[in-house]
């Protein structure tokens, strides 16, 4: 018996996924912004003390970088009222990945510092910058500017990730479509449409991100862009220049 598809059960509550859409976006435009500001700092204490700090970070970077992002959302959720510290699951879901997205961008962002000459930092020292100095006027933008589409493609996997936080009852787009299922028991036309809705949410947070791209980086750009090689003299001018 051929399979009919049925979109209709969908649309009645087409509500419940617009509310769990926004609630994916607020997750990760959050997160974005949180995560990228721990990112700075982290990738700033490993490359300028290399000491205990720097380890420590390292360590932290390592841990989240190799275990499951949803052991990490359990740990959270569970783990923070088990020692006294109540959050709700909303709570939780952007802690989870604030820290997860943090380590992340850090290591993005190290790997874009070590691009950086040596020279443009001993240029800093020669006139007297200090080591933040140096790392916030010119190490950090260069930096970012090399590594930003790695960094984005990590805000968008975030996005999608995001998913994960229905396992706690996050009320985000993947947990509201699985209301939405049991209420209609249409799986395939509901994971259809979110899975719709997850492709159209990627693309915005793309062109979002490279619309701020540009602002940030463009007049780099247009300095680092080499210019045009100059036009030919015309020949008899050549002619000329060569006649006794």
């Amino acid at each position: 018996m051929a399979y009919q598809f049925q979109f209709a059960p969908v649309w009645e509550h087409a509500g419940l996924l617009l509310e769990g859409a926004q609630m994916t976006v607020a997750l990760s435009a959050a997160s974005i912004v949180f995560g990228t500001a721990i990112g700075i700092a982290t990738a700033a204490v490993r490359s300028l003390y290399k000491g205990w700090p720097g380890k420590a970070l390292d360590a932290y970077v390592e841990v989240v970088r190799n275990t499951p992002f949803l052991v990490q959302i359990f740990i959270f959720y569970f783990g923070l009222p088990a020692i006294g510290v109540q959050v709700s699951a909303t709570q939780a879901a952007l802690i989870g990945m604030v820290i997860n997205l943090g380590a992340y961008a850090a290591e993005i962002l190290r790997a874009g510092i070590e691009s950086i000459h040596r020279s443009q930092i001993e240029a800093g020292l020669s006139l007297g910058m200090t080591r933040l100095q140096i790392f916030r006027h010119v190490v950090l933008k260069p930096a970012a500017a090399k590594v930003y589409p790695a960094l984005c493609s990590q805000f968008v996997l975030m996005m999608l990730a995001s998913s994960v936080t229905s396992a706690i009852s996050t009320q985000e787009l993947s947990s509201l479509a699985a209301q939405i299922d049991t209420l209609t028991f249409r799986s395939i036309e509901v994971y259809s449409v979110v899975t719709l809705c997850y492709l159209a949410l990627a693309l915005l947070f793309k062109a979002a991100l490279a619309l701020i791209g540009q602002a940030l980086f463009a007049r780099r750009g247009a300095a680092l862009r080499p210019a045009a090689p100059a036009a030919p003299a015309p020949m008899a001018a050549q002619a000329s220049e060569v006649a006794p």
